[in-house]
């Protein structure tokens, strides 16, 4: 009985011992690295893959991730060279490089991070007036980066960027930032209207140009039309007038009928509405010579002809009317 006792004690303490053994291998993950210590000092940096820890010597000290990580620090009190405080606050993107120097180099890495970061940004934003550390974001972060890459390198961190989130004035200066603001955007509205009515009144006023432009064009071709229809008319007239005068000169015209075509004509001005007409001086002798003849062939009375006279006066007519 008591061997079995026994017997069940030495397996109980072996499997004890077994499931002990098999706790002490550890498996590192991709991104991790593990710091051990053998006999209370650093021993080695364990990579991925699996390990073994001797039991009672070595202890695993820490698990360092060699991720980049973010740090999201808390808005920050600082003073601008013009005296204004203001609240900003800082993201920080940090990576591990070296575990065994992250692991012994600081107490609390971060909290030392943090620290840093914010005795910096109260440098550089004393420097700053308002304005600049407004519009100055870029310059603050990569001033906050250098420094605290130059700070940390010693503890395995490496910061890569550091970014100034919030900027936080008070709220006068925000009140007045904003009734600034405003009145830029209303000066700028009022340039714009202002220009857009000026660009209105311009293209109105070329339009109108344009357009007398083109109305006098079109009168001034309208008239040069006219003109020269009336020129064309006046030219046919005086070339129907000439070819009139050409055929009257070719039929080889005698004085009396011309002197019926001026009575014609003088006939035709007699029809008019004037009050007043003028007489050439020679129409008018001819009308007087006219008139008196017409008297005395009615006053004078017929000489009597004898029978031979009137026989001789036909026979020449007969003769001229054959001619």
């Amino acid at each position: 009985m008591g061997g079995t006792i026994g017997i069940i004690l030495v397996i109980a303490v072996v499997v004890i011992l077994l499931i002990y053994v098999a706790t002490r291998f550890t498996i590192v993950t991709q991104a991790n690295r593990f710091i051990v210590e053998r006999l209370g000092g650093y021993y080695t940096t364990w990579d991925v893959g699996i390990h073994f820890l001797i039991p009672f010597i070595d202890r695993l000290k820490l698990k360092v991730s060699i991720k980049e990580q973010v740090v999201d620090f808390d808005p920050q009190p600082v003073i601008t060279k013009d005296n204004v405080t203001m609240q900003i606050d800082t993201v920080v993107f940090f990576q591990i490089t070296d575990p065994k120097l992250y692991t012994y180099g600081v107490n609390y890495p971060i909290k030392a991070i943090e620290n840093i970061t914010s005795t910096t940004l109260r440098n550089i934003i004393g420097d700053l007036e308002l304005d600049e550390s407004l519009t100055s974001r870029d310059y603050i972060n990569e001033k906050i980066r250098t420094i605290l890459d130059e700070a940390t390198d010693p503890w395995g961190i490496k910061i890569n960027r550091v970014e100034v989130k919030n900027i936080i004035p008070p709220k006068d200066i925000r009140e007045a930032m904003e009734k600034q603001m405003r009145a830029e955007r209303e000066k700028r509205q009022s340039i714009l209207i202002a220009e857009g009515n000026k660009r209105s009144a311009i293209l109105n006023a070329e339009g109108e140009k344009e357009a007398r432009i083109l109305h006098a064009d079109g009168e001034k071709q309208t008239r040069i039309l006219e003109a020269e229809g009336q020129g064309e008319a006046i030219l046919t007239v005086q070339k129907a007038t000439a070819k009139g005068i050409e055929l009257i000169k070719a039929a080889d015209a005698d004085e009396a009928f011309l002197r019926l075509e001026a009575y014609k004509a003088m006939e035709k001005v007699a029809e008019g509405q004037a009050t007043k007409l003028v007489i050439p001086s020679d129409m008018q002798g001819m009308v007087g010579m006219a008139s008196t003849l017409a008297e005395a062939f009615e006053t004078t009375p017929k000489p009597k002809l004898s029978d031979k006279t009137k026989k001789s006066l036909e026979e020449k007519k007969e003769s001229a009317k054959k001619q």
